[in-house]
């Protein structure tokens, strides 16, 4: 275990130092109010779990979102000055959005999304992609002469 106050690796106890619990050596936790000594929080720590948390999923803002702002607005009958408004945004953040210079935030997105009856926002997938093996295991400078 580390001291988070010197770095030293030796055996830490949680102790209290003004008002933030750390994980200190016994040189260092003089500075402080032991909690708990070494050997007991050895203990805890070795009865902790690692709990490994999924991956939480990633959102991304569609490649077409400009012309998809653009047509919903249209259907809606609405200018880009009164939609702007209605979003209460500045009509030139509209505009950019309209002309795909400007990619919308997530959440100017679900704004959007809500108020154009439209879908701007898709969940990222995870691709995995397996490498090929090659039977001679890679380029050689014999292959190279070979390929010329």
């Amino acid at each position: 275990m580390t001291c988070e106050m010197c770095g030293k690796d030796a055996p830490t106890s949680p102790t209290l130092l003004e008002g933030t619990t750390l994980q200190l050596c016994e040189k260092c936790g003089k500075y402080g109010k032991v909690l708990a000594p070494p050997k007991a929080a050895m203990q805890k720590q070795a009865q902790k779990q690692h709990i490994v948390r999924a991956a939480e999923p990633s959102f991304a803002v569609v490649d077409d979102y400009a012309e998809r702002i653009r047509k919903a607005r249209a259907r809606l009958g609405l200018t880009q000055k009164e939609f702007a408004l209605k979003l209460n945004e500045k009509e030139s953040v509209l505009q950019k959005l309209e002309n795909g210079s400007h990619e919308p935030s997530i959440d100017l997105a679900r704004k959007l999304e809500r108020l154009l009856h439209i879908t701007l926002v898709e969940e990222e997938k995870e691709e995995k992609t397996v490498a090929a093996k090659d039977a001679g295991g890679g380029m050689t400078i014999g292959d190279l002469v070979k390929n010329r």
